[in-house]
């Protein structure tokens, strides 16, 4: 589960909704489905940076209904307003704003919704339409807006969700009110929901980095080269200033937020989109963590740098290796499987696709190699929020009936990584049959049956790579990618020439530091470029210019000027608009 930080530090504005729309529709439904099956098990992993903003919210809303404090999320804000906004260009966003919602999924399943989105997309190519708008007609838009982002394990649920799309037309201030109760409800028990699941040992919750960077390029830029030898870098022929304090900030800080939301240390960290290096092992093992996660090809390049040959049975990808003395066991991400769920069963019936999934799992129990005596831990890593708007309510009937047929299975058994862990350490042996382990979803593998071979491989060398292709291509390599890097390399020279000239106080420091640690992240340069659609490539390099303008007047320094202009335009059509990517590239 991650998000980047989406408010403005400098007025506390969030600039875009997606953190609590997906708490409402998916991190709420991911946690239902582990509560209502006792015997599944999964590691969920946060961003600490998502943390922050889910807190935040439930305290927004928390105090807008108790006091009436105004709410720092203008979408949120125009469901709780009394009146509706007046000027044409403030109701033609509100209602384009609307419309960001999966067409088949998330729209037409609602009738009434449906015909109010067909109706703001017509007025879009109407000048002056908006002028002829009722305030009803946004009200109505903007509950069923939220309806349609409410999780289907609500909609199932609560009454007052019922009730309100049995309502379907003219709702009352007192119907929004009720709304953003639900909301507000939801954000304040969901990380409680987290927490009790893992003190009960029924889920492992993990962290990335606090805010969410790309560790072995801050570490070395040219890492980049490893498995993508022709990849055109930045100009900066010194890569990030003094990146490895700041991948130790990072690791720190996100600690320190997970622990104190939590009330435990994560002992496994998924690295920001599963990007590893030596060097990052390194660490993450200097750093107290028992394990991490990457990408198949992450690990095939490896394994062929070393020297290995790498048998068709795949056998290689089904245990956690060791690099060097970090102390880290790493495993790695079966592609075919989690992009199965990621990418193609969201067009299946959901019971078969589940069948089909754990039929892959069977084959796999029953076709050891030859001499090849060791268990079989099959991790399956995927996005967390993004995939379930492409399935039919959400995911609801598929992943229902996924975690029932893993949990009654005789072969399949599902634990966490530091479960399995565990018991390869206590009992100094394997386990037997198949695992399943799926990072924020479904995290399964085999617990102890019968004694087997020490699984735990050892890896002589790592080339460096993301779950992505195995390469850093979506984040480096591009113009706009390398241009969105010269920006963030050019502020982190100024920062550390605030710091050297001790001009500012320790409070100015302290937000300039968590302000640079925001423009690190790794969501910035994942849009920039052409592939990926216009509107979302023109929001995120608007809030990456303006998180990097902030920091400049934390230091209190003049912004440069080019971070007044847009510099990455977009224009591509991707799967799942741009949101997710394959484990390996489909060309």
């Amino acid at each position: 589960m991650h998000q980047p930080e989406y408010r403005d530090h400098a007025s506390g504005v969030f600039q875009l909704p997606w953190t609590y729309l997906h708490a409402i529709k998916d991190y709420t439904d991911m946690v239902a489905h582990l509560e209502s099956e006792p015997d599944a098990r999964a590691v969920v992993n946060f961003a600490p940076i998502l943390l922050e903003q889910i807190e935040d919210y439930a305290i927004q809303i928390e105090t807008w209904l108790e006091r009436g404090e105004a709410i720092r999320d203008p979408l949120l804000a125009a469901l709780g307003a009394e009146d509706m906004p007046q000027s044409a260009e403030q109701r033609l966003w509100l209602a384009q704003s609307c419309l960001k919602a999966n067409r088949t999924h998330m729209v037409e399943p609602w009738p009434i919704f449906k015909g109010l989105v067909d109706m703001v997309a017509w007025m879009q190519h109407q000048d002056h339409t908006i002028d002829y708008v009722s305030d009803q007609f946004l009200v109505d838009l903007l509950v069923w807006y939220h309806l349609a982002w409410m999780g289907e394990t609500l909609r199932r649920s609560d009454l007052r969700i019922k009730h309100l799309i049995e309502q379907g037309t003219h709702f009352s201030m007192r119907d929004r009110r009720v709304l953003i109760e639900v909301i507000g409800e939801n954000l304040t028990r969901l990380l409680d929901r987290y927490r009790l699941l893992a003190k009960q040992e029924r889920i492992e919750l993990s962290l990335t980095p606090y805010g969410h960077p790309i560790m072995p390029l801050m570490i070395d830029l040219s890492s980049a080269r490893e498995a993508w030898p022709e990849v055109v870098l930045p100009e900066e022929p010194k890569g990030y200033p003094d990146g490895v304090r700041r991948v130790s900030w990072h690791l720190e800080h996100g600690q320190a937020v997970f622990k104190r939301v939590f009330g435990m240390s994560a002992k496994g960290c998924w690295p920001s989109e599963g990007s590893i290096s030596g060097p990052t092992l390194d660490m993450l093992g200097q750093a107290g963590f028992r394990w991490a996660a990457s990408g198949e090809t992450v690990l095939a390049n490896s394994l062929k740098a070393s020297g290995r040959k790498l048998m068709e049975s795949r056998d290689w990808l089904y245990t956690p290796y060791r690099y060097g003395d970090s102390g880290v066991r790493c495993f790695f991400r079966d592609d075919k499987l989690s992009d199965a769920i990621g990418f193609t069963y969201s067009t299946w019936h959901g019971d078969d696709a589940a069948a089909n999934f754990v039929h892959e799992l069977e084959t796999m129990a029953v076709s050891q190699e030859e001499g090849h005596a060791a268990p079989k831990i099959v991790s399956v890593i995927l996005d967390g929020e993004n995939a379930w708007e492409y399935y039919p309510a959400n995911g609801y009937y598929f992943l229902s009936r996924l975690y029932s047929l893993l949990a009654e299975h005789p072969m399949i058994q599902m634990t966490t990584f530091s479960e399995a862990l565990t018991l390869v350490d206590s009992v100094g042996e394997g386990m037997q049959g198949v695992a399943l382990a799926q990072e924020m979803t479904t995290k399964s593998s085999a617990r102890q049956t019968t004694p087997a071979q020490p699984p735990t491989d050892r890896l002589r060398r790592i080339v460096s790579g993301s779950w992505v292709y195995g390469t850093f291509s979506t984040w480096i390599g591009d113009h706009d990618k390398n241009q969105g890097w010269s920006m963030l390399i050019a502020a982190k020279q100024a920062y550390d020439n605030a710091l050297a000239e001790h001009k500012l106080s320790e409070d100015s420091l302290h937000r300039a530091s968590e302000q640079l640690a925001i423009c690190e992240g790794s969501d910035w340069c994942w849009w920039f470029g052409d592939y990926n659609p216009s509107g979302s490539v023109s929001d995120f390099d608007r809030l990456y210019r303006l998180h990097l303008t902030n920091l400049y007047r934390f230091l209190e320094l003049d912004p440069p000027d080019y971070l007044s202009h847009a510099f990455t335009y977009g224009g591509g059509d991707p799967v799942t608009g741009g949101t997710m990517r394959r484990g390996q590239d489909p060309a």
